[in-house]
């Protein structure tokens, strides 16, 4: 059982050091452990600096590709490097990796294919009142969305299979956190929780400029994988409100021309039929998005299975 942990790293030459020393050597039921960094068009020494502190392998992207690219890329580099188990991890030393032995043990006793690090984020003593009640509710979204029980959605502390990662496509390009909850939960792909311990924060997070900035990214991750694998219900719940709307503007102008006084209300005629016209439109693109996405599926599997052969 080999199990790589992968680091996504940007300008980390300072703190990537304590990290990969934290790392664990051993751990019961795995028998061959290996680091991985990749270093996303970092400007420092970031490759050099994890080289010379033990990571076995390390992928150096000439652009920075942000978060999501980084995560990617780290995958397919575990996909290909022959992992059973892949673990992320930060590189500013966030998470407690004496936490890595209990993170993989659901997988490694197969009561899961996917484990998210859950910090507390409801009493995290690092995290403003503000960004604990928004983490909650954001996760509290999530596991609508998704179907799943998952405390800390934005965690980036987790564990999956080799097949997990296979069937992981990730298309954001601000974080992969989300999208890959959403796209588990869709996939039935079996996800569980475990309590994880953090350190206390080196440096403000780089990925999220401002609450603002946070919640819009946020927001259109979790909405654009929320369509993407829920068209019908999400363009036939639009389509359906818009027909209604049309519906009783049609019906109150019916009432106003039994009794006389239609003349007067041919605005409401004009924008019933155009609420009538959008909500079929609406529903009808319902049907064309649930067929492209039953195709992209198939593509899905297909590029999956050839991933799995090559590699």
């Amino acid at each position: 059982m080999k199990l790589i942990i992968q680091i996504p790293c940007y300008n980390e030459a300072l703190t990537l050091p304590e990290t990969l020393s934290h790392l664990p050597k051993k751990i019961d039921g795995i028998d061959q452990i290996e680091y991985l960094v990749i270093d996303d068009g970092s400007q420092d020494n970031t490759a050099e600096v994890a080289k010379e502190h033990g990571a076995d392998h390390v992928i150096r992207l000439k652009k920075n590709q942000g978060l999501a690219g980084a995560f990617k890329a780290g995958l397919d580099a575990c996909i290909r490097l022959g992992a059973d188990i892949i673990v992320n991890t930060d590189a500013d030393n966030q998470y407690v990796s004496a936490d890595i032995p209990k993170l993989i043990e659901p997988i490694l006793k197969q009561n899961a294919e996917l484990v998210i690090g859950d910090r507390g984020v409801a009493t995290e003593e690092s995290f403003t009142p503000l960004k604990r009640k928004l983490q909650t509710f954001g996760s509290y979204v999530v596991s609508k969305a998704s179907g799943l029980d998952i405390p800390d959605a934005t965690s980036g502390f987790r564990a999956m299979t080799r097949e997990t990662a296979l069937k992981t496509n990730i298309l954001s390009n601000y974080s992969y956190t989300l999208e890959t909850l959403i796209q588990a939960g869709n996939r039935n792909i079996s996800v569980t929780s475990v309590p994880v311990r953090t350190n206390s924060p080196r440096r403000p997070s780089r990925l999220m400029h401002g609450i603002g900035d946070y919640l819009v990214h946020s927001t259109i991750t979790i909405i654009r994988a929320y369509a993407m694998y829920r068209a019908i219900r999400v363009f036939f719940s639009i389509g359906i409100v818009l027909i209604v709307a049309g519906g009783i503007l049609a019906i109150r102008y019916l009432v106003f021309f039994i009794q006389g006084q239609g003349a007067g209300h041919v605005q409401s005629v004009i924008l019933a039929a155009i609420l009538l016209i959008v909500g079929f439109q609406t529903m009808l693109n319902g049907l064309l998005a649930d067929l492209i996405a039953s195709n992209r599926k198939m593509l899905e599997e297909i590029s999956n299975s050839v991933r799995s052969i090559k590699f």
